[in-house]
């Protein structure tokens, strides 16, 4: 159920960007200065696409952009991560060697871990 369900809302999704390019095939030109700036400067880039292309490629790039700022914005979070990691794995391996040096003490873990020190 819950695949059709996305497959639907894809369809849906399809059918929008399909109608809006549909809409938008008028060919636009955008400029990367001003006619005044580029006059100063000698140069201008310019492209001649659809729309539709434009706005495309606007959108894309915008998600690119969230996407990297998120990824850089949570490196402090990635680094606790992986630091509780070490440290949890660390507390794995002591109790691994507790264990095996007095597995008798077994029944009580604080007693075997209080011995072993």
């Amino acid at each position: 159920m819950l695949t059709y369900l996305r497959y639907g809302v894809l369809a849906l999704i399809a059918l929008v960007l399909v109608t809006l390019a549909l809409a938008n095939r008028a060919v636009v030109t955008v400029q990367l200065l001003p006619d005044v700036l580029a006059g100063l400067m000698g140069f201008n880039l310019s492209m001649t696409l659809p729309l539709f292309m434009i706005l495309g490629l606007a959108v894309g790039f915008g998600l690119l952009l969230g996407f990297v700022w998120e990824w850089v914005r949570e490196y402090g979070y990635r680094r606790d991560a992986s630091r509780a990691r070490r440290e949890a794995d660390a507390l794995r391996a002591d109790l691994r060697r507790v264990e095996t040096i007095a597995p008798q003490t077994r029944k009580d873990d604080v007693l075997a871990v209080l011995d072993a020190r």
